[in-house]
């Protein structure tokens, strides 16, 4: 689908029944929940898409076109190509921000909501110093450079990461591809977006759609964050997955594809 500024958006869609929207990470891509959508498709219209300046969507070569603003109006123009006026919303990290955005400005289009290894502000784990670096490097050096220094540091590493990429093949290159095809200028922008947004934790305590937050024991970034959105959602259910890092998704998948499978399907009214 296009977006109102011309941007083309790659977007998947299985199964039938109530919309489920997908939303990915920073520096990911829609494949990222692929192992789980024909489990999900059983009972919901799965949807998935690669975010702008991602996977297989277009690149705008300019910064202005990336912001969290500009990715939460794509999840809302993805849901409308889609015919969703409602919806069930799924959001993973940076898309999980952009989620958060959603379900705080447009209430009315969310009928639940999952929040998965995510943040209400600028993550607790992320310093701006070095994010600010790694904009400057990914601009003036280009992404090798910057995939250097990340593999240098490591910041979302943990043994759950280090095992998933010794025990599933390929997954590490899979990593790689959607990290390189992200230019320089979205990366950029985007980290720049994630450390310098407005913490909107207090706001969250005016959703009231039924929220499952969830994240791996094992994601100190994130952990902190996700227990305080869980306190501060009504009623917010939270799943800390063990033996899991930031992809708790990949690193342990029967566990976590419990708990959501649990939530949606409670949510579009099927019994288990």
């Amino acid at each position: 689908m296009t977006t109102d500024d011309g941007v083309r958006l790659a977007v998947e869609v299985h199964g039938e029944g109530p919309p489920l929207l997908i939303v990915h990470g920073f520096t990911g891509a829609k494949e990222d929940f692929a192992d789980h959508v024909s489990a999900l498709a059983r009972f919901a219209t799965v949807a998935r898409f690669d975010h702008r300046g991602h996977g297989e969507s277009d690149k705008p070569d300019h910064a202005d076109a990336y912001s969290l603003d500009r990715l939460a109006a794509d999840v809302l123009q993805v849901a409308d190509a889609l015919g969703f006026s409602r919806f069930r919303l799924l959001g993973w990290s940076m898309g999980g921000m952009a989620a958060r955005q959603v379900v705080l400005a447009h209430p009315d289009r969310v009928d639940a909501l999952v929040l998965m290894g995510t943040s209400p502000g600028c993550p607790s784990g992320v310093d701006p110093d070095m994010v600010e670096m790694g904009a400057a490097v990914a601009l003036t050096e280009g992404m090798v450079v910057v995939r250097q220094l990340l593999d240098e540091l490591d910041p979302l590493g943990t043994p759950a990461d280090q095992r998933l990429k010794k025990e599933r093949p390929g997954h590490l290159e899979y990593q790689r591809k959607n990290f390189f095809a992200v230019p320089p200028v979205a990366y950029a922008a985007l980290i720049q977006e994630i450390a310098h947004q407005p913490n909107q934790l207090s706001e969250l305590g005016s959703v009231t759609c039924p929220t499952l937050v969830i994240v791996g024991e094992q994601d100190e970034p994130f952990l902190t964050d996700c227990h305080a959105i869980a306190s501060t959602i009504p009623d917010a259910e939270l799943v800390v997955v063990p033996d899991a890092g930031h992809a708790p998704q990949f690193e342990n998948p029967d566990v976590y594809l419990s708990a959501v499978q649990g939530f949606i399907r409670a949510h579009v009214g099927v019994e288990a």
